[in-house]
């Protein structure tokens, strides 16, 4: 999808959060919203100055998923990474290594949402930012609504970046 496209339809989810009334995302609880699959639109760094930078490169691909028992996991990936020579992925080389390591993000454990502050929290039981294992970080929600969930990552993975903001879409 076309990145003009993907900033569009996340100006467009958070005006539809923000409507009074008739908005559908006002009849369902946040926790109701979340749970299900849904798949990477935006994956932003933003520098101080408002500047969006795209974290994971042009059109990266991603994947989360919610259970309704409280259990997520999340992938993203650069697209075009490009393919090991000897086709063992223990026996890269040390560039294809750095660039399969840099050009992805995983993590996966327990959430919790937070209706009154409009958060989501990680219990990260692993990642492949060895970092953020064992660790809790929220997400500030931005927008939801039946078809588009965004936030922000205050802590992004990346140095030189105040956050990350994320948009997904509810998968069919």
């Amino acid at each position: 999808m076309y990145r003009r496209n993907i900033v569009a339809i996340s100006a467009l989810a958070a005006g539809l959060a923000m409507l009074p009334g008739g908005a559908s995302a006002q009849q369902k609880s946040m926790k109701d919203l979340v749970v299900g699959a849904w798949t990477l639109l935006l994956a932003d760094d933003i520098k101080d100055d408002g500047t969006h930078v795209p974290g994971f490169g042009p059109n990266p691909d991603g994947s989360l998923i919610f259970t309704p028992d409280g259990h997520y996991s999340l992938q993203i990936i650069r697209y075009g990474v490009p393919a090991f020579a000897s086709k063992d992925r223990l026996k890269g080389t040390a560039d294809e290594n750095k660039a399969a390591v840099q050009g992805m993000i995983s993590h996966f454990g327990t959430y919790t949402v937070d209706e009154a502050n409009k958060t989501i929290t990680f219990r990260i039981a692993a990642s492949s930012f060895p970092n953020w294992d064992a660790t809790t970080q929220k997400r500030a929600v931005t927008a939801i609504t039946d078809e588009v969930l965004t936030y922000n990552t205050p802590a992004p993975s990346t140095s030189g970046y105040i956050r990350a903001e994320l948009a997904w879409k509810k998968a069919k």
